[in-house]
């Protein structure tokens, strides 16, 4: 749950979804909303700090577990420090999505779960990195939310569903949403 905020203080606003939801998109498209309002703003996008901080990390559970935390640390540390951190990773497990959200609210932190909600049936349409095209063909294996688990988020604070609708009207959306709760 949370609650209005000074404007200077900051926030992690966790993007979850599956892959070629449209997280990332979503992401940057806010983040440039809430810069022309002023406030700090980073975005902690999953492939750029999988090729970073989690370098070496495979995609087995206990390794996409090691790389949420490592993300949502940093998120955690960024909305701490006055920065709003827009975080759109895939985050595949509620258990570790749930420990991310329960160090925000040790240290007293603004988090919102936004479930980006994209049908893989779409995604796979999408497919902006290949991935799907790839497993069909058989040459990758554990792809989430087609052969390997992807849990649903059951009480987002927000469910955003992009199919059949722009990038702008899915970016004023989540920021009327943030503005709402003072996090804008």
């Amino acid at each position: 749950m949370t609650t209005a905020h000074d404007p200077a203080t900051g926030a992690t606003v966790w993007l979850t979804g599956l892959p070629s939801a449209g997280k990332s998109t979503l992401a940057r498209a806010v983040a440039q909303r809430l810069r022309v309002a002023g406030r700090r703003v980073e975005v902690l996008d999953g492939d750029e700090i999988r090729a970073f901080l989690s370098a070496g990390l495979g995609f087995g559970r206990a390794d996409r577990h090691t790389n949420v935390q490592r993300i949502g640390f940093v998120a955690e540390l960024l909305a701490r420090n006055g920065v709003t951190a827009l975080v759109p990773v895939i985050a595949p497990y509620a258990d570790s999505r749930d420990a991310v959200r329960g160090r925000h609210e040790a240290n007293g932190t603004a988090y919102v779960e936004v479930h980006v909600a994209t049908p893989v049936e779409v995604c796979s349409v999408r497919d902006v990195k290949g991935l799907y095209a790839k497993q069909a063909a058989g040459e990758l294996t554990g792809l989430t939310g087609v052969d390997d688990p992807y849990e649903v988020p059951e009480t987002p604070e927000l469910r955003i569903r992009t199919q059949g609708r722009s990038v702008a009207d899915t970016a004023a959306v989540l920021h009327t949403f943030l503005t709402e709760r003072g996090l804008a």
